[in-house]
C-alpha cells in the first residue's frame, strides 16, 4: 500500500476536475480525497496498491476533457497518517 498527496495545477478548477478524479479514484478502489484550493490548484491524497497510485497519477495528468493540467507536485506519506475509508470530494468551508 501507498500513500501519496498531490498538488494538480492548472486549469482544474470550474471545470469538473473534482469529480472526474473522484469517479476514477473509487473506480480504481482507491481511498483519500480531492479538494479545490484557494490558490486555484486542486489538492488530493490517494491511498491504495503501488501499481494502481501510478495509475491515478497518470490518468491525472490528463483529466476531463475541459482542464489542463500542467504539473503536478507529488510527495510520499505515512500509510498511518492516511487511513481513510472510502474517497470522496471534500468541498471548501
Amino acid at each position: 500500500m501507498q500513500a501519496i498527496h498531490l498538488i494538480i495545477q492548472g486549469k482544474v478548477q470550474g471545470v469538473g476536475y473534482r469529480r472526474w478524479f473522484e469517479q476514477q479514484a473509487i473506480q480504481l478502489g482507491l481511498k483519500g480525497f480531492v479538494r479545490n484550493l484557494e490558490t486555484g490548484e486542486v489538492e488530493a491524497i490517494i491511498v491504495g496498491k503501488e501499481a494502481i497510485v501510478r495509475k491515478m497519477i497518470q490518468l491525472s495528468r490528463t483529466g476531463p476533457q475541459r482542464a489542463k493540467v500542467t504539473a503536478i507536485h507529488q510527495q510520499s506519506l505515512n500509510l498511518q497518517d492516511a487511513d481513510f475509508q472510502d474517497f470522496k470530494v471534500l468541498t471548501e468551508d
